[in-house]
Formats: structure tokens, sequence, C-alpha cells
């Protein structure tokens, strides 16, 4: 679903986080089909979600519901991760996401935050500002 890129480490970062946040974008890149990768590296009780989808998804089973929630809008995607920063509780990553809508180009720019438990994500939510996406996607 996403293509790896390899991002500056930051020093000094806890890691086990950031094991969990290389992990978190291995299981993207893997076919969209194969959400049990990242259902694998998530805690049983997880939340996830993102600004522009109503509401949170919970546990696996919502996990597993959220890529195809999600992924309805787009045709082709890809994201490249510029930044990690982690802590001993948690990791953020920078990304932009490029692919098609509607047959026509798509552009945006975000952040998600991990916030790990056990060395497994227990919350995953993506933020990115919905007034410059809404626009490329909407007909």
């Amino acid at each position: 679903m996403f293509p790896r890129r390899p991002w500056p480490r930051e020093k000094g970062t806890c890691g086990i986080s950031q094991k969990v946040a290389d992990g978190f974008v291995e299981a993207l890149c893997k076919p969209e089909e194969d959400v049990e990768a990242l259902v694998a590296i998530h805690t049983g009780d997880c939340e996830v979600g993102n600004v522009s989808l109503p509401g949170t998804f919970r546990g696996h089973e919502g996990l597993r519901e959220f890529p195809t929630s999600y992924r309805s809008t787009f045709g082709e995607m890809r994201s490249e991760f510029r930044n990690v920063s982690a802590t001993e509780e948690g990791a953020a990553l920078e990304w932009t996401t490029q692919g098609t809508s509607n047959g026509d180009s798509v552009a945006y720019d975000g952040v998600s935050i991990l916030e790990i438990e056990g060395g497994m994500v227990r919350r995953f939510m993506a933020y990115f500002d919905t007034r410059d996406l809404t626009p490329q996607v909407v007909d």
C-alpha cells in the first residue's frame, strides 16, 4: 500500500518505539488486502482513526475496517515518510501521500501519532488538513 522510504534517525530516541514505528511503516508497505500485518502490531483494544472519518475504530475488527473506509475515496495511493520521532511512549511520523481520486491526482501532507504500549500500537491517529484534501476528492 505504501512504499517504504528511509528517514533520518534521531539520536536518543527510544529503541522499542522506534522498532514499533519501523514495523508500522513496514506493515503499511504491504498490499492493501494484507491488513493482518497491521493487526499483528496493534493491541487487541487499539483505537484507530483519522480526521476525515467520523468516529474511532476500536479493536482488531475496527482496525480491519479502517483501511477500507479510508481508502474507498481513493484509487491508487503512495506515501513517503520523511521524519519519525520516537519517545518511550510513542512515535510521530511525518508523511506525504500522493495518489488518485476519481481519476484526478491527489496529494496531501500529514502526521500520524502512534501511542505505544507493551511494544505494540495502542492508538493510531492520522492528522492532515481536510481543507486541503476535500477539494481534491469531491466532484
